[in-house]
């Protein structure tokens, strides 16, 4: 069983919400994001993602579109990411996610990419810009290396929600609102219709992640799903002390797990 499927079924077995949190590999730099990561399981995550800076990160807001952009202004790339996770694994045995964008995998070598993922210790990931269409283009290589291909699903998903959601492996990432990421003072999706439709078919379970920044909202949006996902609340206070962020961090982190549990 990967470490993901382990990690939700222990969860749903206490009863309990999953969080999983985000932050950009490679800002300020690599020592503080593998410091940041440690932090963020020790403060109650219990799944990490670690975003792959990209160029040209479609999908994010601009939070994390800038720390994009200074991480790759140091010189982060996949080599130096696959290095700390290796680092990582002799200090956590937690699920770690890589979220990327998928010319990067295709620049990269997919069978290459996914062998490592493995050898490293890498549970899954998340590629915002593959269609569930293409998932192919990736998911043969993922399975034979048991790699967790992550779906996304999103309000405007509409007849594919039941598709998408009755494929969906380790867990369903629910876009909570159209758009980019990044925090959200409200929301206008219709969350007991968009659900009502994901658990019809969804035999995983289901993340709500886009928008979340603190933890009432944490604890609201919990109520309609199995867990939260928060990145760029994270990533904004990564911006904000650099360096010196991981206990910053690690508060921020307790303060959702704290609401999560009610």
């Amino acid at each position: 069983m990967n470490r993901i499927e382990k990690t939700l079924a222990e969860l749903k077995s206490k009863g309990e919400k999953a969080l999983i949190t985000f932050v950009t590999a490679g800002d300020p730099d690599l020592e503080t994001t593998e410091k940041l990561v440690l932090k963020m399981f020790e403060s109650g995550s219990d799944i990490i993602e670690i975003g792959v800076p990209f160029s040209d990160p479609v999908a994010e807001g601009k939070v994390i579109q800038a720390a994009s952009l200074r991480s790759l202004s140091h010189g982060t790339d996949l080599t130096g990411i696959f290095g700390m996770v290796e680092k990582l694994r002799k200090q956590t045995d937690k699920p770690l996610i890589l979220m990327m964008y998928i010319n990067t995998i295709f620049r990269f070598g997919t069978e290459k990419f996914f062998a490592l993922c493995k050898e490293k210790g890498v549970d899954g990931v998340i590629v915002p810009d593959l269609p569930y269409e293409e998932r192919n283009e990736i998911k043969p290589s993922a399975k034979s290396n048991g790699i967790i291909a992550i779906s996304m699903v999103a309000p405007t998903s509409h007849q594919r929600i039941a598709d998408i959601a009755s494929e969906a492996e380790g867990f369903l990432y629910c876009v909570s609102s159209t758009g980019v990421t990044g925090t959200r003072s409200k929301f206008t999706t219709n969350f007991d219709e968009f659900f009502g439709e994901i658990k019809k078919s969804c035999k995983v379970p289901a993340m709500v992640g886009f928008g979340i920044s603190n933890p009432e909202q944490a604890q609201k949006m919990s109520s309609y799903c199995d867990g939260v996902i928060v990145g760029s609340a994270v990533v904004k206070i990564v911006a904000e002390y650099g360096k010196d962020s991981a206990d910053k961090v690690g508060e921020f982190v307790h303060s959702l797990k704290a609401a999560l549990a009610g």
